[in-house]
């Protein structure tokens, strides 16, 4: 079936992407130990915040689980810039994730990956997505660092 004049990939008009900036944080009282997950996210001229927490966790746990909940809560594919104070969730989805998905999820040294159940998920949401992710120093004063830290508070304070 031949598609209609003028319509083929180059001449279709192309539709937007939502440009979206995204802070995420985890946090512990304990480690293990109850914990939380804010996200802010930003679009547009408008803002959502989502926290949320579990009563025995780890730290790195509601990192992932901060950034997967983000990424869950958009409704279309989009342009995200995601700013991360954890270098594990940066490092892992960019660099180790491949490794380990070679290794049947396994680290170098044949142990199972921790947490390999969010780091699907999260690689799964992140395919939706055009994401680049953003080292940002925690507690140095960043606003959407300090934003996404409180909202974790709040998600461990309910714990």
């Amino acid at each position: 079936m031949n598609a209609p004049a003028g319509t083929d990939a180059a001449t279709r008009p192309r539709i937007a992407r939502p440009v979206v900036t995204i802070y995420t944080d985890g946090a512990c009282k304990g480690n293990p130990g109850p914990g939380g997950w804010g996200a802010w996210l930003s679009s547009a001229g408008h803002e959502k915040e989502l926290f949320g927490g579990e009563a025995s966790t780890t730290n790195n746990r509601m990192e992932l689980t901060a950034v997967i909940e983000a990424l869950a809560s958009l409704k279309r594919s989009c342009d995200i810039t995601l700013h991360t104070d954890s270098e594990y969730v940066r490092k892992g989805i960019t660099e180790w994730i491949h490794g380990w998905k070679q290794r049947g999820w396994k680290t170098a040294d044949k142990k199972p990956v921790k947490n390999a159940e969010l780091w699907q998920r999260l690689e799964a949401l992140a395919a939706l997505h055009r994401v680049d992710w953003r080292w940002v120093k925690g507690h140095a004063g960043d606003p959407g660092n300090e934003r996404a830290d409180a909202l974790a508070n709040r998600g461990c304070a309910g714990r």
